[in-house]
């Protein structure tokens, strides 16, 4: 089984935030499954479907973003021996709205939610599949700016960054993240 998480904030004040782009990402992979992200288990939403062949547990945390990491490792822990492979899905200020980046492994990059799964886990041993959600202007806080809606214009480019995200999530499940990262890590320029 292939265990793909979200990362966002649960709750409808953190609906369409920066921060919440991983839990928009298996909102649109559950609306090409036409399945409902919503059984309830280790502090998550959690719900498996087949895709591409293969099985897949679509999780959305619903501890908030810097305890994310609880709920990964309860999962990990009920699962442990199903588990292929898994990927985490996550903002990221580094990349500009509309940018991609597959990552095999590595730090934190500052993000809570990654040091709260590699702190649980023990491991920066993961996949990871970022979305630029692009530098607050310099009169507003970091911590204040991942909580703020897209501006229209970045909006619809999330747009596609959101279905590119899902073909990319797909190509990893074929042929692994080298290949996502082959094709989905380059810059495009969106429109």
């Amino acid at each position: 089984m292939y265990l793909i998480i979200g990362l966002g904030n649960p709750g409808r004040k953190y609906d369409n935030t920066r921060h919440n782009v991983g839990f928009a990402v298996i909102d649109k992979i559950s609306e090409k499954l036409n399945i409902q992200v919503d059984k309830k288990q280790a502090q998550s939403l959690v719900q498996s479907s087949f895709w591409r062949g293969k099985k897949v547990l679509l999780v959305k945390p619903q501890t908030y973003m810097n305890l994310s990491g609880q709920a990964a490792l309860e999962l990990i822990n009920f699962y442990h021996d199903q588990i292929e492979d898994l990927l985490v899905i996550h903002d990221d200020l580094d990349l500009p709205v509309g940018q991609l980046r597959f990552k095999r492994e590595g730090g934190s990059g500052g993000h809570n939610g990654l040091k709260s799964i590699i702190k649980c886990l023990n491991s920066q041993d993961f996949n990871r599949l970022k979305i630029g959600i692009g530098r607050p202007p310099e009169y507003i806080d970091v911590v204040d700016y991942v909580l703020t809606s897209f501006t229209k214009e970045e909006e619809k480019i999330l747009s596609q960054t959101i279905r590119r995200a899902v073909d990319g999530i797909e190509e990893w499940l074929e042929n692994g993240i080298d290949s996502a990262m082959n094709l989905y890590n380059k810059k495009v320029e969106i429109e």
